[in-house]
Order: structure tokens, then sequence, then C-alpha cells
């Protein structure tokens, strides 16, 4: 009889632990080696309707407003009768608010196996947040970390390194592959000559520093004028994010993408793509740069130095150097023969170690083992 698998997933927004989540269920479930069940907190967002299609109808939700009233327990009590009435084997949870709410409940439950995740390193949550999570990683019998870096992260939290399996996330490569898309369908100039400079992140957290690109933008526009900047995001800070592009008049130059929904192929018609951050866990934008055949210049944070090659894929500067950052985009920007180089190595790299397949291949090696003890 094949194990029951519960993925808890945040929501269906998109957002990097969101789309990884999401991902990964829709791959177990068409690997078959499992039964796989899918909950969440929140059942809004856009990736939705791609669970649907996957055959995952029926998700249940348990929505929360604070961790510390009346209402998590009902959720909690609610959620452990759902696990017990389905007879589920394995919780594995896939963010901070999962990782809390699903090993209570798994826990309540007498669930057998109980997995959280880590995808980040400092700089996301409070001291009184570490301190909850933590609880909740007591209460886990294994712990995925998504980079190295975020593995050393927990050791030095004073997590067993025995309790923690390192799987790198997973990227759907085929999306990539052949992807075209067109300046036009982006509102951008059209002129062929203009460079793009290409930034994913989200605007909703200071963590991803994108006023250090902003900084590094007006930098590289003084060197080569023919270069507009991309950013593609969307979150509270766009407005003063676009009052500081103002205030360094480059706004002319600077393009707010909004979400974006062909990541592809905005990708496929930049030149050259930065991560700015000054924490990660493991950047999934930095991935999708790579497989999309992108030299990058990244800052040397979290997962970055196991991903990205210095001076064969990418540069690696430090965080909140703009300087630095400005004069590799120049370079790059300025020497077709090596981004091409290191777009290509890049890519390889993805290939290798990033893939989906070699995400799931490790994922069931994981269940399987705690399953049969």
């Amino acid at each position: 009889m094949k194990k029951r698998i519960l993925q808890f997933i945040g929501s269906f927004h998109q957002g990097g632990s969101e789309r990884q989540a999401t991902a990964l269920s829709c791959a177990l479930k068409s690997e078959g080696t499992h039964d796989i069940y899918v909950a969440t907190l929140n059942n809004d967002g856009v990736l939705r309707s791609g669970m649907e299609a996957a055959g995952f109808t029926d998700i249940p939700e348990f929505p929360l407003t604070s961790f510390f009233n009346a209402s998590f327990v009902r959720q909690v009590r609610k959620c452990a009768a759902y696990l017990k009435d389905n007879k589920i084997d394995l919780v594995h949870t896939h963010d901070f608010y999962t990782n809390v709410f699903g090993m209570a409940a798994a826990s309540l439950a007498g669930v057998p196996v109980k997995i959280a995740s880590k995808r980040e390193t400092g700089g996301m949550r409070s001291s009184s947040q570490e301190f909850v999570e933590k609880l909740a990683f007591g209460r886990s019998d294994a712990i995925v970390a998504n980079s190295i870096a975020v593995r050393d992260h927990l050791t030095g939290r004073g997590i067993s390194p025995d309790k923690i399996d390192v799987i790198y996330n997973g990227l759907d490569l085929s999306r990539f592959e052949n992807a075209e898309s067109s300046r036009e369908k982006f509102g951008l100039p059209t002129d062929k000559n203009i460079c793009l400079v290409t930034l994913v992140a989200n605007l909703r957290h200071a963590v991803k520093n994108v006023p250090m690109f902003l900084r590094a933008a007006k930098r590289v526009a003084e060197a080569i004028p023919n270069t507009h900047f991309l950013i593609a995001g969307e979150g509270e800070l766009e407005s003063e994010l676009k009052a500081m592009a103002v205030d360094l008049g480059i706004d002319k130059r600077v393009h707010f993408i909004g979400r974006c929904s062909d990541v592809a192929g905005l990708l496929s018609i930049s030149n050259t793509c930065v991560l700015t951050s000054t924490a990660e866990g493991f950047s999934n934008s930095l991935l999708e740069y790579m497989a999309a055949g992108k030299p990058v210049v990244a800052t040397n944070v979290g997962g970055a130095v196991e991903a990205v090659i210095e001076g064969e894929t990418g540069y690696l500067v430090s965080s909140d150097d703009d300087a630095k950052m400005a004069e590799h985009l120049i370079e790059l920007l300025n020497d077709d023969a090596k981004a091409t180089a290191f777009g290509n190595g890049g890519r390889e790299i993805v290939r290798e170690k990033f893939s989906n397949n070699a995400q799931l291949r490790n994922t069931i090696r994981l269940y399987n083992s705690l399953l049969e003890k």
C-alpha cells in the first residue's frame, strides 16, 4: 500500500517557496511512488490553478490570524483531525508559517514522520519568530535545507547536523530551453542597441536590497548610456524605489515590470542579470538566470557561491557593493564573448545540479529512508 504524504504549503501566491512547493507536489504526484495530499493556510494565489490541473482538487485550508490566540488552537485541532481521518503517514512543511503550524498539527495527530523546511538564512525573521520556529524544528524528524549555507545557519542555531538534509531547489529547465519573447510585450524600448540588465525580486522585503541595484544602475548608465534596467516583482516598496530612481536621475532607464508571469520570456531578451539580496537561502531567481543562459552578477550571500563559479559563470560581490557590481556589469556588457561563455557555463551547472529531477529523486530518497524507520 502506498504511503500517504501531505505537502503543507503556505499559499498559492507566486513567491519562491510557494513555487518550489507546488512544483514538487505536482512532480511527486506524477511520479506515483506515494499518494500525495496538499493542504494550505491560504487558498488564494495564481498557482492554485496549476495545482488543480495536476489533480489537486480538494485542498483544505486552515487560515491563521496569529500563533497566539484561540483561533490557532482551533485550526491545529481541525488540521489534526484531517490528518487522522486521511491516515497521513508523513507531513512535509515548506516555510516558516507552515513549519510552526504543520509540526503542531502533525504532532497532535500522531503522524509518524514530520519534515520541516528552511529556505533562508538570517535577516528575514525576528528573534521571537526564530525561537518559535526552533520549537517546531524540535518536533520534526528531519529538516530540508535548500543549500549548505542554510544548513550551516541551522547548525549555528544549535540544531543537530544529523537532522538536516540538503536538497537543492529544483527548476523546470524546459521552460527556458526555447523561450522567446519581445520587448514590446513588456513595454520596453524596441531599439536592439539598448542593453537590458534584469533583476527578478519581490518588492516586499528590504532584504532584497533593490536600492543597491539602482545605485549600480546609475554607475552603469554613466559608462554605457544605451543600457536600461528591468525590475520584475511587486510589493509595497515599489513607490519608494521609483522615487529613488527619480532622485538618481535614471527613472527613464528603469522599468518596473510588476509581477511577471513569463520570467523565461523576460530573461530571453535580457543581456545580463543580477541578485542584490543581503541574505538568501538559495535564490530561485539566480537559478532561473542561469537556466536562461545569462551571465550573472550576484551578492555573495546564502547559497550563491554553491551555484556561481567565480569568473566562469558569473561574478560574486560583497553585499551592498554597488561599485563592484557595476564594474562587472560594464565588463560583461562590453564583452559579448565572455557574457555568452558565462551564460552557457551557468546553464550546464543548472542541468547537472538543480533540475526538478534531481530534487524529486533526493526528496523521495529522504521520504523512504524516514518511512522505513
